[in-house]
């Protein structure tokens, strides 16, 4: 089992993100199992950072996003640009074609906008005009999303969130870490940062999530917790079938990260609130219950030995 190269990327990471190991390690997994991330928060606490210090440790290419109100499709997408020297229209490339893509702020963009993300989110290509164009691989999205209580901002739809892997809130800093970086003051860290990998280390690592094991007992467990939160009374809306994919798929990409090529009970306990609560759907609208219906819900059920 191969794992320096994930503690390599993940120390180089840390160089810009200080004081939340756990952030940056959560914050690779999508990455090596083909899914995306949705970093809510409130601003000023490095969720853009992390970002461009994951396109920056990999050697990627990285593009950001400013969301707005007046923000167009063909802003992310691109557009067709009719060329008179040669008689045709030519495809000018969005900044959805890059490796690391910050969608910052998604939720100050209309519902038409954020939708463009949809078919680039799931299929990792886009069309336009009735012509499809291939993303690059390895392909994500990571999005910051303000409070929804924010001036300006429009609720992500369901079948948006559905779309991201795992959602995190990277939270202030510690003190002593808070205080190393007010003596610091402005200075980005993250622009000193150097590639540790490449983009086939991270398809090799891809590779290695895809045939980590999980033990039949191990699956029957994500299945009961999936079906609970179907069944659960203070949910309106439970997993969906896409869910329970993300969920397989991120347990298997911790259990990489952490240095194993199997699965363990407490990687499915750690993994479930971070791939499930932005998922379901609570019958009073309460973000933050949401969480704690999760893990009311693998508190109930019975650990596999």
């Amino acid at each position: 089992m191969e794992d320096k190269k994930i503690k390599d990327i993940i120390e180089n990471i840390e160089k810009a993100i200080r004081g939340k190991k756990h952030i940056v390690e959560l914050s690779l997994v999508p990455l090596i199992s083909e899914g995306h991330l949705l970093l809510q928060d409130v601003p000023g606490v490095g969720k853009s950072t992390l970002a461009e210090a994951i396109a920056r440790s990999i050697g990627g290419t990285f593009k950001r996003i400013q969301f707005t109100s007046d923000l167009l499709p063909s802003d992310v997408l691109g557009v067709n640009i009719f060329n008179r020297a040669k008689n045709t229209f030519e495809f000018k490339k969005g900044p959805i074609f890059a490796n690391i893509v910050l969608a910052d702020e998604i939720n100050r963009a209309s519902p038409k906008t954020q939708s463009a993300l949809l078919e680039a989110m799931s299929e990792k290509n886009v069309t336009i005009d009735g012509i499809t164009y291939k993303l690059p691989i390895p392909f994500l999205v990571i999005a910051t999303e303000n409070p929804l209580e924010f001036a300006g901002t429009y609720p992500l739809p369901e079948s948006e969130l559905d779309r991201f892997m795992m959602s995190l809130s990277i939270g202030y800093p510690d003190e002593t870490t808070e205080k190393e970086i007010m003596l610091k003051g402005e200075k980005r860290e993250v622009e000193n940062i150097k590639p540790v990998a490449d983009i086939n280390d991270v398809l090799y690592l891809t590779k290695l999530t895809k045939e980590v094991f999980v033990d039949q007992s191990i699956l029957n467990y994500m299945i009961k917790i999936v079906k609970k939160t179907r069944e659960n009374e203070f949910i309106k809306i439970g997993i969906s079938t896409r869910g329970s994919i993300e969920f397989v798929n991120a347990v298997k990409g911790y259990a990489i990260i952490k240095g194993r090529n199997y699965v363990i009970p407490d990687d499915v306990k750690y993994i479930a609130p971070f791939v499930l609560s932005h998922r379901i759907v609570a019958k009073d609208g309460n973000r933050e219950f949401k969480k704690e219906i999760v893990l009311e819900i693998i508190n109930e059920i019975e650990v596999p030995l």
